[in-house]
């Protein structure tokens, strides 16, 4: 797998450091009210399992599963919902977890139907931050690392279901993923 990678972004003592950041100051702004985490399935996974352990206040996890990108390394711009909530949203204070706000299209979907099920508010946390691809005017209210209009991977970020278990975040390098597209 390593030799995939073009260029290390951000190490795992990089990564830590922003998801000890991200962990405090959602403890802070969360302090007595009902925060539900919100995890998208399969990349935040890795991210969720850090960041809880860096909240200090009670909290509650569900998980939902979307599809927009398939085998590619573009999305597809159509989202399926694969694995829906378990848990009513209804006076909860919600936290959507992702691992990258890239083009904003999925999140976007995501944040308008979790509206629709009554939570008390919904935000939005994300390790990655892709600005440069931004399609739809999504923002992150926490967001913890800035990253370039580049394919990542790493930290639960993958190609074609791989790379998700790399400890650091990189730029793969173009030829892996355009020989398949």
């Amino acid at each position: 797998m390593q030799q995939d990678i073009r260029e290390i972004l951000f190490s795992q003592q990089q990564i830590a450091e922003a998801v000890r950041r991200l962990g405090a100051e959602i403890s802070r702004d969360y302090g007595g009210k009902k925060l539900m985490l919100v995890s998208v399935l399969k990349g935040a996974v890795v991210f969720l399992a850090d960041l809880m352990r860096e909240i200090k206040i009670p909290c509650s996890i569900d998980f939902m599963s979307v599809s927009s990108y398939g085998a590619g390394a573009k999305s597809s711009g159509v989202v399926k919902i694969v694995k829906d909530l378990d848990i009513p949203l209804e006076g909860l204070d919600v936290l959507i977890v992702e691992d990258i706000l890239d083009s904003g299209r999925t999140l976007n979907y995501i944040i308008g139907l979790l509206e629709s099920r009554g939570p008390s508010s919904i935000k939005v946390c994300t390790l990655f931050d892709k600005p440069d691809s931004r399609e739809v005017p999504v923002t992150a209210d926490y967001s913890g690392l800035l990253v370039p209009d580049e394919f990542i991977v790493g930290y639960g970020l993958d190609y074609n279901e791989k790379y998700r278990n790399l400890p650091y975040a990189g730029i793969l390098r173009p030829e892996v993923y355009s020989s398949n597209n």
